[in-house]
């Protein structure tokens, strides 16, 4: 999954047409990120971004101006944790509330309040974070190792750095920087989509094999190798085409 969040100031070119561009894709979901607007601004470039995310079917989140999400009914917003933690009681008419958290125990408390999902990072250097160490894979992974929520990394994140991203737990990645400077964000989308889809199919392969080699055990079979089992998971294939 990759949600895609917004920073105008980094935009090339119009900013709604590049959001349209990036809705055009489908992502998870688009954060309105826009730190720097007041509450009044913040409403208004949210208005305008609303119908453009619902023509492609893509949920915009509000990112932080929750009471913004509750005066536009919009069900979706994201918080930082010391935002979430003051306010958690206000939340409850909201669909899905996320949480960016920056430690293991951020994880778990955020977690054990009633967060969604989380985001986590920075997990590798990014022009955004400039003179900032990223907290790096072994940080992701213990904090997806500690939840039992969705985890997504940001920070950095690229084809290119995509599968150690995974492999560490994340149910997916943000992307902010390359989407908003690139010059053709379908292809950005299109190329991490190809990584995510590639990994989907090598864990469903993987399961098909521990569920084959479980079937042989359970019917008293000698124990196989998984090698073993995707050769004679392949021979049934055969045998029914």
């Amino acid at each position: 999954m990759i949600i895609a969040v917004t920073n105008r100031l980094l935009c090339q070119g119009d900013f709604r047409e590049r959001l349209e561009q990036i809705a055009r894709c489908r992502p998870h979901s688009i954060i309105l990120r826009e730190k720097d607007l007041s509450p009044a601004e913040y409403e208004e470039l949210a208005a305008e971004c609303l119908p453009i995310c619902s023509r492609y079917n893509v949920p915009l989140v509000i990112n932080s101006h929750f009471d913004v999400a509750r005066k536009l009914k919009v069900p979706r917003i994201h918080l930082p944790l010391e935002i979430f933690l003051r306010h958690r009681d206000e939340l409850g008419c909201f669909q899905q509330t996320g949480v960016s958290v920056h430690s293991r125990e951020e994880a778990l408390r955020a977690e054990g309040l009633g967060a969604g999902y989380l985001i986590a990072g920075h997990i590798f250097p990014t022009d955004c974070k400039q003179g900032v160490p990223p907290r790096g894979l072994e940080f992701l992974q213990e904090v997806c190792a500690a939840v039992s929520i969705p985890v997504f990394a940001i920070g950095g994140i690229t084809q290119f750095n995509l599968r150690d991203v995974l492999q560490a737990g994340a149910a997916g990645v943000c992307v902010m920087s390359q989407l908003m400077t690139c010059e053709n964000p379908e292809d950005v989308l299109a190329a991490l989509s190809i990584e995510l889809f590639e990994r989907r199919e090598a864990m469903l392969d993987l399961r098909e094999k521990l569920l084959f080699a479980e079937q042989q055990r359970l019917a008293g079979e000698p124990t196989i190798s998984l090698d073993e089992a995707h050769r004679r998971l392949k021979e049934k294939i055969n045998e029914k085409v």
